[in-house]
């Protein structure tokens, strides 16, 4: 799986954006409807332009005006089919905030509680002594591997094998953390929460979403995905290849189960977020839990709630949540200070980015927001050097430097270093992911590093 949600490597995070946003021509405050509709249209094209993607579909929805609801580009290269209304994609990861959304209907009926121990459900899974609870599967705090960042899942993605097969592969492996202790992105603990809604429900996970969230939202095209079923209206997924866009890798919907294996349409996403940001699919306590982020053990406050990350985008407070899965990437986005929907769904695994395709449209549709930025006066020096520390799939590394009066972060996978803004307090920021640096005896000896989508902490070298 192939997009920064599946992949291993935090750096992949840092690097920020996959493709160059624009700039917005005008204010959005000075825009007409008119403008904002043709600038739409101008954004879209603009990452379609040169094959970088083989089709997108958008919506974009302001209050209750829809601004865009259309495909653009191409469903089926080799048809040369164009992407019509209502296309059908895999949107990834964005099904985590729908397992969510189940695990707390089932909370509210009293067929569980997201502080029971997840043995309680899974009396064969291997905890390995520790104590992990159903909330902990969804916030990324439970510190189990996940498989997808695991070398032998490549060996068995394509084939259609019994669950079992997959959870042979990372129940045995030690855990990155103890429970509670970080956060870092696990597609293993939703596959679980998938399991537990099956046995606290006594439906399967297809069905339940179906009857008690795709039903009750109004999204009559969202269905769980297959591999072999024909579905009407369903994009072609592809991959960049060396010479260009290539058909995406096979991919068997036995393992992404409850952590990707969601198929939707940018109408129907739109009809989520409405339906979700107002009431009509979970209790007021349920969307709070949805909506609030976790905290770690040592009361640090994360920014992932359950399914669902709570940050800023440019300023702008943002409800979100990307994904990505062979062939396909989404990015659902809602501003609740704006009441505005972007999502963003591309039948192509990069480089284009759907979360700066989302940012560049929310800059055609909102107002700006002024930064204000600030200047370290201290040694920069003090900071350079190497932090190691647990990563996802594989042990973070980050390489810190001063040169000219700016700081600098690298780290493997990176074409380059990137440039940290300073915040006050030893903060520092680079695209919506923050470094805090710790310091003991006046020396800096950790770094703090918040993704959003992972929280862990550095030692330096």
């Amino acid at each position: 799986m192939r997009h920064p949600r599946f992949r291993s490597v935090a750096a992949v995070l840092l690097v920020g954006s996959l493709a160059t946003p624009l700039e917005t021509p005008l204010a959005a405050q000075q825009k007409s409807r008119a403008q904002m509709v043709s600038a739409i249209d101008s954004v879209v094209a603009s990452y379609l332009k040169g094959g970088k993607a083989a089709g997108m579909s958008v919506a974009v929805i302001k209050g209750r005006d829809t601004l865009a609801l259309k495909g653009y580009g191409f469903a089926d290269l080799e048809l040369n089919t164009p992407t019509p209304a209502r296309a059908v994609y895999e949107i990834g990861s964005v099904t985590k905030q729908f397992t969510a959304a189940a695990i707390l209907q089932l909370r509210d009926a009293g067929k569980l509680s997201l502080t029971d121990n997840i043995s309680k459900y899974l009396p064969d899974y291997p905890t390995q002594g520790h104590t992990i609870t159903v909330g902990q599967l969804l916030d990324h705090t439970s510190g189990m591997k996940d498989y997808t960042s695991l070398p032998k899942f490549g060996d068995i993605a394509s084939r259609t094998l019994p669950r079992d097969s997959l959870i042979a592969m990372f129940k045995v492996l030690p855990f990155d953390f103890k429970p509670g202790e970080l956060q870092l992105y696990t597609n293993s603990a939703y596959f679980l929460a998938g399991l537990i809604i099956e046995k606290a429900s006594g439906e399967s996970y297809a069905a339940y979403i179906k009857k008690h969230l795709f039903d009750k939202a109004g999204m009559p095209d969202s269905r769980y995905c297959s591999e072999s079923a024909i579905i009407p209206r369903k994009a072609h997924g592809y991959d960049m290849g060396a010479k260009g866009l290539e058909n995406k890798a096979p991919l068997s919907h036995v393992y992404p189960f409850s952590a990707g294996s969601i198929c939707s349409t940018a109408g129907d996403l739109a009809a989520w977020n409405r339906a979700l940001h107002g009431g009509k699919v979970l209790s007021a306590a349920a969307y709070r839990d949805i909506t609030t982020p976790s905290r770690l053990n040592d009361g640090t406050t994360i920014r992932y709630a359950k399914g669902l990350v709570i940050q800023t985008f440019d300023g702008r407070r943002v409800i979100e949540h990307a994904g990505g899965i062979n062939g396909f990437l989404s990015q659902s986005t809602y501003y609740p200070d704006g009441d505005v929907i972007i999502v963003v769904l591309i039948n192509t695994g990069g480089p284009v980015s759907p979360t700066e395709v989302a940012k560049t449209l929310a800059n055609v549709v909102l107002a700006p927001v002024k930064t204000v930025s600030a200047t370290y006066t201290g040694d920069l020096a003090a900071f350079a050097g190497e932090y190691n520390g647990p990563g996802r799939g594989r042990p973070m590394k980050i390489k810190i430097t001063a040169k000219g009066g700016q700081l600098y972060l690298a780290a493997e996978g990176m074409p380059k270093p990137i440039d940290l803004a300073y915040r006050p307090g030893d903060r520092w920021e680079h695209d919506g992911q923050l470094v805090t640096f710790v310091r003991a005896g006046g020396k800096v000896t950790k770094m703090k590093i918040d993704q959003a989508y992972g929280y862990s902490v550095l030692t330096k070298k």
